[in-house]
């Protein structure tokens, strides 16, 4: 099983930055991929940014240019710097983790619990 637990959400002001923290623990497989996501009140979970272990980094159209993802892979933590925010940023972030023991096994899926980012004056 794997854990993940978010940190850093909050309030911000329009144009404010903050930091998204997530820490996994657990059974951890190299192979794996980690993605940010959020759910704003009365809409459908969406995708932020992306980072697998071995690849391309992709953002959303929404969030290009003002947010940065990055991993550290030696404490298995993910990180969201979100920078220019804007009112519509507003919304639960999620910490997400999918991973497999080797190329040949299924995907395993694991969720965080959610932090709350507000953006507002």
């Amino acid at each position: 099983q794997v854990q993940l637990v978010e940190s850093g959400g909050g309030l911000a002001q329009p144009g404010g930055s903050l930091r998204l923290s997530c820490a996994a623990s657990g059974m951890l497989f190299n192979i794996n991929n980690m993605e940010w996501w959020r759910q704003s009140v009365g809409q459908e979970r969406e995708l932020v940014a992306s980072a697998p272990a071995r690849g391309r980094i992709t953002y959303a159209d929404s969030v290009q240019g003002r947010f940065t993802i990055s991993r550290d892979n030696a404490k298995n933590m993910v990180f969201l710097q979100m920078n220019n925010l804007k009112p519509e940023d507003t919304a639960v972030y999620y910490c997400k983790r999918t991973q497999r023991r080797d190329p040949f096994d299924r995907s395993y899926t694991y969720w965080g619990q959610g932090t709350q980012v507000t953006v507002s004056l």
